[in-house]
């Protein structure tokens, strides 16, 4: 299990997060949705060691990573695919994949060709521009990239900051039908950062809400999209009666 207790975080003088808890079960996919600024990045970026928090724990099974660097965080496990997809526009995408398992590049050839051999199984896309610049990619494929690249390190949990920003329904669609082999056939722990409420219902079970930094409501997909305040905050439906 992946767990988060009394978690907080400055940037500057500013709190952006106040004591969150939640956590993450094998093979579970758990959604944080909430507004712009409500701190869900700052979530992902905390977890990821960009940002230090300044209390409260970070546990995969019984180790502790809070405070950890990136580097050593993407050690013990942990996968960021930022917001923006950020692949690196002017390397093929060969390169940004293997980028994505550098570290073990020269002690095992054998288990990056197989993660290689995955990923391209996994993005069939991918393949006819494997060769081809990563900044001559559609956005769509410029987030399948960056997906592929966070699963090539077989990381325990892959955290996904809005993967359908700037896309088409149909490309957010073969994307979240993508996190359901991962999730399924990987067994990989998913924490998905979306705005895009009624895409992370169909996806997540689990779904945290977020506003100004903390947590107001949390429970499984069905009991958030029966929610009153979520079904007028996000899904503009409107109370009846």
């Amino acid at each position: 299990m992946f767990q988060v207790q009394d978690l907080s975080t400055k940037i500057g003088n500013i709190q952006i997060l106040h004591s969150l808890q939640f956590h993450v079960k094998e093979g579970e996919i758990v959604s944080v949705i909430g507004a712009n600024g409500a701190g869900k990045s700052t979530l992902l970026n905390t977890i990821a060691g960009l940002y230090r928090p300044t209390s409260g724990s970070i546990m995969i099974g019984n180790e502790q990573i809070a405070g950890l660097p990136a580097h050593k965080v993407v050690g013990k496990g942990i996968s960021l695919v930022p917001e923006g997809r950020q692949v690196f526009p002017h390397l093929t995408v060969k390169e940004n994949l293997l980028l994505g398992i550098y570290t073990k590049y020269y002690k095992d050839r054998k288990l990056v060709k197989e993660k290689m051999e995955k990923m391209l199984e996994l993005f069939p896309g991918l393949v006819k521009h494997i060769h081809n610049l990563g900044g001559n990619l559609s956005g769509g494929e410029q987030q399948m990239l960056a997906i592929a690249r966070g699963l090539m390190s077989n990381p325990k949990i892959i955290l996904l900051d809005e993967p359908s920003m700037g896309l088409a329904p149909i490309i957010v669609n073969e994307i979240f039908n993508i996190l359901k082999v991962i999730k399924e056939q990987m067994g990989t722990m998913v924490i998905l950062v979306e705005q895009n409420v009624k895409a992370a219902l169909k996806v997540a079970d689990r779904i945290y809400v977020m506003d100004q930094g903390r947590f107001i409501l949390d429970g499984t997909k069905e009991e958030i999209s029966e929610n009153e305040q979520v079904k007028s905050a996000y899904l503009g439906i409107k109370a009846t009666g």
